[in-house]
């Protein structure tokens, strides 16, 4: 740790080298500037508690993002997605998707997804290993992590499976705009991604209203409905489901991909979650603070206020490190330290307060039931070059793992 790395600390303008590691950088700030300024004005957090306290209070710390954003996208159609969508708003539009989507994620809907989870995750790992056998190098992230939540979020918006193709595409593109540097390149991909993404949408908005599905389990037919007399807006439906594909893809995606890479490389926890597989929760939670699917959020404040000790007026800008956070040695005890049984686990990697992830129930049975899963078909699993990093600040993960999986 050297506070030379604090002095130049520029979101928009990374060292290659924090993309692999971030941590030391995280670390320096968290000790010599944990609430730093930055060229742009705004401000990088890195303690828990500033963190935590922010996630708390979202009268004074704002989700708006439209201040933020129109700068950065213009009037483009990647600005109007991502000033509609559920999380980067705050009441009443929040409160109003919100219930619609919770209504759909309800514990026992949870529950009963489970049986066709596990469906799914065998029939990817007999591909897999089928895969293996005829020579094939497997990619733990095309071939498994990435299949999965595309397949359970095209499950929530009934989506044809015949047209799930594009989906992880239209992903990508539209969330990396989120980074804190675009290119003009990145910006059209982006814009691209949304219009046909939103053509897309159309028809299927169309055909579910023709023939709605089940309300308790179809998320599109839920939105179409109302909730307290109120209903969601034809732009406010189409951005919320590109939302609901987008948050439920990247990060679990990540999750999983993330889990099988840390435990490759700490092999005795490994060997322990093999050993006593009924330890695969707290491994999965120790998985999200360790390595956290999504590092960074924003907030901008809604009045004059002050942060550990800074005064900040309002519309000052404000990036929530999570991934720092969820090291912070004044929480977790040796906070590098990998470990599967870490009690207590109070980690941010789903947020906090009003605004915590709210598929935070399918992204934990998804990331439980994959690594449970993986583990006792490939127990000898390895990774066989060096993982391909997502190069992403804002989202931590892998864009190619390269595996042997001992498959026989």
């Amino acid at each position: 740790m050297s506070k030379s790395l604090t002095d130049n600390f520029d979101l928009r303008d990374i060292p290659a080298s924090f993309y692999s590691n971030p941590f030391p950088f995280y670390d320096a700030l968290r000790t010599f500037a944990p609430v730093k300024l930055m060229p742009d004005g705004g401000y990088f957090l890195t303690r828990f508690r500033d963190c935590e306290i922010i996630y708390k209070d979202p009268i004074t710390f704002s989700s708006d993002k439209k201040q933020e954003f129109k700068p950065k996208f213009g009037n483009t159609l990647v600005y109007e997605h991502h000033t509609t969508s559920l999380v980067f708003n705050d009441p009443p539009l929040h409160t109003r998707v919100r219930k619609l989507i919770l209504g759909a994620l309800v514990p026992r809907v949870i529950g009963e997804m489970e049986p066709g989870l596990v469906r799914l995750v065998q029939k990817l790992l007999d591909e897999m290993a089928a895969k293996e056998r005829s020579g094939e190098t497997v990619d733990l992230i095309t071939d498994f992590a990435s299949a999965i939540p595309v397949e359970i979020i095209g499950n929530l918006l009934n989506v044809p499976q015949a047209d799930r193709g594009p989906l992880r595409g239209w992903s990508l593109k539209i969330l990396g705009a989120l980074e804190p540097k675009i290119s003009a390149e990145q910006l059209q991909s982006a814009d691209n991604a949304v219009r046909e993404f939103l053509a897309y949408l159309e028809q299927l908005v169309a055909d579910r209203k023709k023939n709605p599905g089940d309300p308790q389990t179809d998320v599109l037919t839920r939105l179409l409905g109302d909730i307290d007399g109120e209903r969601l807006t034809h732009k406010e439906l189409l951005q919320n489901c590109i939302f609901i594909l987008n948050a439920g893809h990247e990060t679990t995606t990540n999750l999983i991909g993330n889990s099988l890479v840390t435990l490759a490389r700490w092999p005795q926890e490994k060997e322990e979650l093999i050993a006593h597989p009924d330890l695969t929760k707290s491994a999965i939670e120790e998985v999200l603070r360790f390595e956290s699917s999504n590092q960074l959020g924003n907030r901008i404040t809604t009045i004059d206020t002050e942060i550990g000790g800074i005064a900040m007026p309002k519309d000052t800008r404000i990036t929530i490190c999570i991934g720092a956070a969820n090291r912070d040695p004044d929480v977790f005890a040796d906070p590098h330290t990998f470990s599967i049984k870490r009690t207590p686990n109070r980690h941010l990697a789903f947020g906090s307060g009003v605004h915590q992830c709210i598929g935070l129930s399918l992204a934990r049975l998804e990331g439980r039931i994959a690594v449970e899963l993986f583990l006792k078909r490939f127990p000898n699993y390895a990774l066989r070059s060096e993982p391909e990093q997502s190069h992403r600040a804002r989202f931590r993960g892998f864009s190619s793992i390269p595996a042997a999986l001992g498959a026989t």
